[in-house]
């Protein structure tokens, strides 16, 4: 016993350090595989498309204007759709009046003033609306785009100001408004501050057609609620984009409230201009052309008076 507890007592062999895989590319240049290996694919190098599931790669899809092969159009923000309108990307920005935030100071799961800066962080905008001055195939305009990854494109007074901003220096600048909208409505954390832009937005619009300047409203997916109640049903003439969503309340609570199904593409941009409450679906690569000669044919008697 003795013996064997000796022999078992001796100290035991270190462990072997574990051998590092080497492969050909190891062989063919040290560091190879330690440079391969540090390497990292973006996360949002592909994008899945909301209709078909597809997967496309996202320069094709900035090339193609965020449409999608099966014709989708995805929703983007104020400065790229803003660099998609005018001409060579380039346009002079109009900054709106900077107001205090959460006037209310309201709290509800997340407080308001804490949901603005995780807007604002996410998006790199003040608000939920953005504009610029610039030409649209040599047509000059004033142009506003309302950005729906901003806590829905809601309408708060910030957007109010930034809306009448716009239409003053349209007419400032004798030069036609043109609006891209898509909100789901009135901001609710603003309570009825929120709601009185719908007034004020209105008579800005006013102010716009008092001036005999063309006011034209592109709507995009989704332009919901009292933004659809006021400045979005009030152009002379109304574009849209494929299949956006258009109306005032939901199609379940319609439902529910009149005890009717309502038909099949209810809402949508299509059916809609079967019933005449749009003028014509535009798609994103055409807008620019079409915006030039619709504000041409508008501003045309405008451009006589100007030249006698």
């Amino acid at each position: 016993m003795a013996m064997a507890d000796q022999k078992n007592d001796k100290p035991a062999r270190p462990a072997a350090a574990p051998r590092e895989r080497s492969g050909w590319l190891s062989r063919i240049a040290p560091g190879v595989r330690k440079a391969f290996a540090k390497r990292e694919t973006p996360e949002n190098l592909w994008v899945k498309c909301p209709e078909t599931g597809e997967m496309i790669y996202r320069p094709d899809l900035d090339a193609a204007l965020w449409v999608t092969p099966s014709g989708h159009h995805m929703r983007i923000g104020g400065q790229q759709r803003l660099r998609y309108t005018f001409d060579g990307g380039k346009f002079e920005t109009i900054a709106a009046l900077v107001l205090k935030d959460d006037p209310l100071g309201f709290v509800g799961d997340k407080a308001y003033i804490d949901q603005l800066k995780a807007a604002r962080k996410a998006t790199g905008e003040y608000d939920s609306i953005s504009i610029g001055y610039g030409a649209i195939r040599g047509q000059p305009a004033v142009v506003a785009v309302q950005d729906f990854a901003f806590m829905g494109g809601s309408l708060s007074r910030a957007v109010g100001e930034a809306f009448i901003k716009a239409a003053q220096e349209a007419v400032r600048r004798g030069a036609p408004f043109v609006i891209f909208t898509a909100s789901g409505g009135a901001r609710m954390q603003e309570g009825t501050l929120s709601l009185m832009q719908l007034a004020r937005t209105t008579l800005a619009v006013n102010e716009v057609k008092a001036a005999r300047l063309p006011y034209i409203v592109v709507l995009t997916d989704p332009t919901m609620a009292g933004v659809m109640a006021s400045y979005a049903m009030l152009g002379d003439i109304h574009l849209a984009e494929p299949n956006a969503l258009i109306g005032f309340t939901g199609r379940r609570v319609i439902e529910q409230t009149i005890r009717q199904t309502l038909p099949a593409g209810f809402q949508r941009a299509e059916f809609l201009e079967e019933h005449g409450v749009i003028d014509k679906i535009v798609r994103r690569p055409d807008l620019p052309e079409v915006l030039a000669s619709i504000l041409q044919t508008l501003t045309m008697g405008r451009a006589r008076q100007h030249a006698a």
